[in-house]
């Protein structure tokens, strides 16, 4: 027999919801930003292998000539981003979810493991509670990731009144630079983390949505242990 386990809390999937569309739109809206004065490249000397972005790109996507609108809708939406991420850090720490957030000493060999149990080596998966040793990993950087767009997001915002700040991080190129980087660090996590929840399948995606998933009563799975 099957019943009800509470998977995800409220105030989780709360400030998961808000912030996945809000992010979401706040790299869309840096996009028009960047727009305007887009250095950034991999290569090496004169040899660049790929321009951050390629002129197709901005005109598939039609988000050239829309540097007001981008200001504005960005640090708009950067507020709401705040607030969000403030009021998350303030329920992990006062709920006491952090414990099964913040990464063990061990987990850095038990993401490897995981990982490539995942890629389709015939690697043993390490115990899993909650949260793996992987996504301990990654949600705790994501956290992390999100304060320093938020310390490098005012240095830009506010270079003079806040130089104390900027200075901090750099100066405001640099600023400009970890925050561009920030940013196609959570398009990374975005592919790998939308790839895993396709991976473990609607009942995990139904969980982060109500809260509950449907699992077998212990007291059948202590019989069925018992029986083998």
């Amino acid at each position: 027999m099957k019943t009800l386990e509470e998977k995800h809390r409220f105030a989780t999937r709360w400030c998961h919801w808000v912030n996945f569309p809000v992010l979401s739109a706040m790299i869309f809206s840096g996009m028009l930003i960047y727009w305007a004065y887009d250095p950034y490249r991999v290569g090496f000397g004169g040899t660049t292998l790929f321009h951050f972005f390629p002129d197709w790109f901005y005109n598939l996507t039609g988000i050239n000539a829309q540097l007001a609108r981008g200001m504005a809708l960005h640090f708009a939406l950067a507020w709401l981003f705040a607030l969000n991420g403030i009021a998350y850090f303030i329920y992990t720490v006062v709920s006491g979810e952090w414990r099964e957030l913040v990464p063990e000493p061990k987990s850095f060999r038990e993401a490897a493991m995981v990982a490539l149990h995942d890629m389709g080596f015939k690697v043993p998966l390490p115990p899993q509670g909650r949260y793996n040793a992987a996504q301990r990993i990654s949600y705790s950087a994501i956290v992390f990731m999100g304060g320093l767009s938020l310390i490098t997001g005012l240095a830009i915002y506010k270079p003079a009144q806040l130089h104390w700040l900027t200075a901090a991080v750099g100066g405001y190129e640099w600023a400009r630079f970890e925050h561009f980087w920030l940013t196609m660090g959570y398009v990374g996590f975005f592919v790998i983390h939308i790839g895993q929840v396709v991976r473990a399948g609607w009942a995990n995606f139904r969980s982060m949505v109500t809260g509950y998933d449907l699992v077998e009563s212990s007291t059948e799975s202590k019989e069925a242990a018992h029986a083998k």
